[in-house]
C-alpha cells in the first residue's frame, strides 16, 4: 500500500467554489481509478504555527505502486490537474510505502 500525501497552498484568488470543486474531484478518484482506495481532504486547523502557509492536506491511498502509476497518467488524473493548476500557489508532495 502507498500514502500520497499533498500539502497544498492555494493563490490568494482561489474561490470556494473552485477549491470544491477540486475536492469533489479527488474524492471521485477511487470510483474511476482502479487501486485507488480512498482520499481524505483536510483543512489545517494545528495551533503550532509551522504550515508555511500551506492550508490543505489530501492523503490518497493507492492499494499497490502498480496503482500508483496507472493513476499518474490517467486521463482523470490529467483532468484534476486541469482543475488545480489555476488555482495551485505551491504543491509539496510526499509518497510512502506502509508496511503490510
Amino acid at each position: 500500500m502507498i500514502r500520497h500525501v499533498l500539502l497544498v497552498r492555494f493563490t490568494a484568488n482561489a474561490r470556494d467554489d473552485q477549491i470544491q470543486a477540486l475536492k469533489d474531484k479527488f474524492e471521485s478518484m477511487p470510483s474511476v481509478i482502479d487501486g485507488v482506495g480512498s482520499v481524505e481532504w483536510g483543512e489545517n486547523n494545528s495551533p503550532e504555527d509551522k504550515d508555511q502557509g500551506y492550508t490543505h492536506v489530501i492523503v490518497m491511498t493507492f492499494r499497490d505502486g502498480a496503482a500508483r502509476e496507472r493513476y499518474l497518467p490517467h486521463p482523470e488524473h490529467e483532468a484534476l490537474k486541469a482543475i488545480f493548476r489555476p488555482i495551485l500557489e505551491d504543491i509539496i508532495v510526499v509518497d510512502y510505502s506502509v508496511p503490510a
